[in-house]
């Protein structure tokens, strides 16, 4: 779904900037409503699994392969304002370090793969979540269906921007087609990975999903003017006794080995976005990437000649950057706490 240089126009992809940096804008806002000192450290993490996860492309049909976008997984575990972010700092780091997604359309896949995806996937589990059960299935359940919509509607955003600034001239009918039916297929596989990956989170630290929070409702206290988390009354659920610090170094080793090892397996297929365009003719104004001679380009290290290694060790450098680059925006938005909730505190509110 990374849209290159050359696909859209130079005045629709200056509007999806636009778009964009106003998105980003407001999620920064709203980050900091979602995020506090336990959380921000999981959205860095979110990231680099994104990051990782994304290099996993899988067949799907006729000779077509797919892979995560991510947008509503991030959405449901870190917030929706967050999940904008985390999937706009993957591709960030991907147009400018692996030239992956085009420079100058980078506005087009912020709002096709980091709005697009998260605002859909996360009213759709909202919606969901409402009408199940209050349990930890119906959010793995809610999780699997936002994550199916969710890619089929990038598909359907691609192309009404690709109808209004294409730089071919193709039937947009068959556009349409094309795009939306590879990729209902592949939000088949979006779902499984996003379901698994928020069942696996909230079976140990349910408090930490964000999605999860109306299971449990917590006790608030208003102290001095902020409203905080009341103690806990009970013991923690053996369910959220995995320290904060092992899921993260759990969730780190695991992207780490997605990314530098289980990769070289993935398909090498072209993936949905790029069979369409040479099989309708959209890249037949495709432009050269400006950091096509980056040492990281196309997921490899440049001079090392073994392909297993170059790749392994790009993706490895690719979650570090994204890990580090994620948990600075994160650290620095997050909602700062009081952290005195004595009843003297409260007292004097």
């Amino acid at each position: 779904m990374h849209v290159p240089d050359g696909f859209i126009n130079a005045p629709i992809s200056a509007a999806t900037g636009v778009v964009a940096a106003g998105a980003v804008a407001v999620s920064l806002r709203g980050a900091r409503r979602e995020l506090d000192e336990r959380t921000a450290p999981l959205a860095g993490l979110v990231a680099a699994f994104i990051f990782a996860v994304q290099m996993l492309n899988f067949p799907v049909a006729a000779g077509t392969s797919g892979h995560l976008l991510g947008g509503a997984l991030a959405a449901i575990l870190v917030g929706p304002f967050t999940g904008v972010l985390c999937v706009s700092v993957v591709l960030l780091m991907q147009g400018i370090l692996f030239a992956d997604g085009g420079l100058t359309a980078l506005g087009v896949n912020i709002t096709d793969m980091a709005i697009v995806t998260t605002v859909v996937g996360y009213a759709v589990f909202r919606g969901l979540v409402k009408v199940l059960p209050r349990s930890r299935r119906s959010i793995t359940v809610a999780s699997f269906a936002a994550a199916l919509l969710s890619v089929p509607a990038a598909a359907v955003a691609f192309t009404l921007i690709y109808a209004i600034g294409g730089t071919t001239d193709i039937a947009i009918g068959k556009v349409a087609t094309a795009m939306i039916g590879v990729h209902v297929l592949i939000g088949i596989g979006e779902a499984v990975i996003t379901a698994l990956t928020v069942g696996a989170v909230v079976a140990v630290r349910p408090d930490l999903v964000y999605g999860a929070r109306g299971l449990q409702q917590r006790l608030k206290l208003r102290v001095n003017g902020e409203l905080v988390d009341a103690p806990d009354a009970t013991p923690v659920p053996a369910a959220a006794r995995t320290s904060r610090r092992k899921l993260w170094v759990t969730g780190l080793v695991t992207s780490l080995v997605l990314a530098g090892f289980v990769s070289f397996y993935a398909s090498a297929n072209p993936d949905g976005l790029e069979k369409v365009a040479h099989d309708k003719g959209i890249d037949k104004k495709e432009e050269k990437h400006a950091s096509s001679d980056s040492p990281l380009a196309d997921y490899g290290v440049k001079d090392i000649a073994n392909a297993r290694l170059s790749g392994g060790l790009a993706g490895v450098i690719g979650v570090g950057v994204t890990v580090v680059a994620g948990s600075g925006v994160f650290w620095a938005v997050r909602r700062r706490r009081s952290t005195d909730t004595s009843p003297t505190a409260v007292e004097n509110v």
